[in-house]
């Protein structure tokens, strides 16, 4: 089973788009009537939804840090600074994320800072999925 992608509402809708046209399963912040809450509130229900959060929002790295260095559970962030991951490269590399780290028997490899190979997308995990 593919990971499930929550999006924060300053990704670009072609993201959006270029993810569903892949088919991969993707649910913005927008789409579930959620704009304008706070970030901790935004992380709190991707989780609620099972869902890994892909933000370009750097105040998202430091929420990340906070809960790595709590051992809070959370099920993943991955991040892409805008000035480096353009739109395509966003759309090629979660693509892979969500296609490729897959659930195995309900559990998600343990990931703290993975970045897939030519990517400018890091990932922050400390749960199973």
């Amino acid at each position: 089973m593919a990971i499930a992608l929550y999006m924060d509402e300053n990704v670009p809708r072609q993201i959006l788009l270029g993810l569903r046209l892949r088919g991969v399963d993707v649910l913005s912040v927008q789409e579930d009537k959620r704009s304008g809450d706070p970030d901790p509130q935004v992380l709190t229900r991707a989780n609620e939804l099972q869902r890994v959060l892909f933000t370009r929002d750097d105040d998202f790295l430091a929420i990340a840090n906070q809960l790595l260095q709590k051992e809070t559970n959370f099920i993943g962030i991955i991040y892409a600074a805008q000035q480096i991951a353009s739109i395509g490269v966003c759309v090629r590399d979660l693509e892979l994320i969500a296609k490729v780290i897959v659930k195995v028997s309900d559990t998600v490899i343990q990931l703290s800072r993975f970045t897939p190979c030519h990517s400018s997308l890091s990932i922050y995990t400390l749960d199973n999925v």
